[in-house]
């Protein structure tokens, strides 16, 4: 019998996993100096730009559906750790450098190779009129280190009565076309050996996000 999206989520929780921090390697440090010195003596030559986020959305039965694609000129394992690392820089902000979401507390509440569930409480900037000020969340997060793959789900959330989501993180090989007689590789690997090594991979970040707000009339 098939285990609706709920139960799955559930079971997920019950099968909490390992941190991303504590899961990088010698050749995975190596990997993201690699592409940072590529990335660096490219950067006049061969310059790259971010493509402007592309957002849809619909609402079906009161529920809002958004589906977002990013792209960063960062390795993808770089991009998850931005998702994912409470030490790293914001990854959302506004004009004037305000963090929109902003890490209050991270505690790891299960591991499993290289898969982990997170408990996140976080705060999101709001605006209104000429108030503005910030909404506590506390959402269940699930990350897997391997598959740079995420799914999130509020635990806690004023105003809210669902909210949650999933992202993933896909390379982009930025340089195939001109270092691999414009073959599209099909692996990282792949990318390494037609490019001689010289490829930076930038990233895509694609996100699913479902919610909606609780009802007072």
């Amino acid at each position: 019998m098939q285990q609706s999206p709920k139960a799955e989520f559930k079971k997920s929780e019950n099968n909490r996993f390992k941190s991303v921090s504590e899961m990088n390697t010698n050749n995975v440090d190596d990997e993201v100096m690699e592409q940072g010195k590529l990335w660096r003596d490219a950067e006049k030559k061969y310059p790259w730009y971010d493509a402007p986020p592309k957002v849809k959305g619909d609402n079906k039965k009161g529920l809002c559906h958004m589906y977002i694609e990013l792209t960063f000129g960062l390795p993808p394992r770089s991009v998850f750790e931005l998702f994912t690392n409470p030490d790293n820089l914001p990854l959302f902000s506004d004009k004037s450098w305000r963090q929109l979401l902003v890490n209050k507390k991270r505690k790891v509440l299960k591991r499993d190779g290289p898969r982990q569930i997170v408990e996140v409480d976080k705060v999101v900037a709001w605006d209104f009129l000429w108030w503005s000020g910030g909404m506590p969340i506390n959402i269940i997060a699930v990350e897997n280190e391997k598959d740079l793959r995420g799914k999130y789900k509020k635990q806690k959330m004023k105003f809210m009565k669902v909210f949650e989501g999933s992202y993933k993180v896909e390379p982009i090989y930025v340089d195939f076309e001109r270092l691999c007689n414009q073959k599209e590789p099909k692996s990282p690997e792949e990318y390494k050996k037609c490019s001689g090594g010289q490829g930076k991979i930038a990233s895509k970040v694609t996100m699913d996000q479902i919610f909606s707000a609780i009802s007072y009339f």
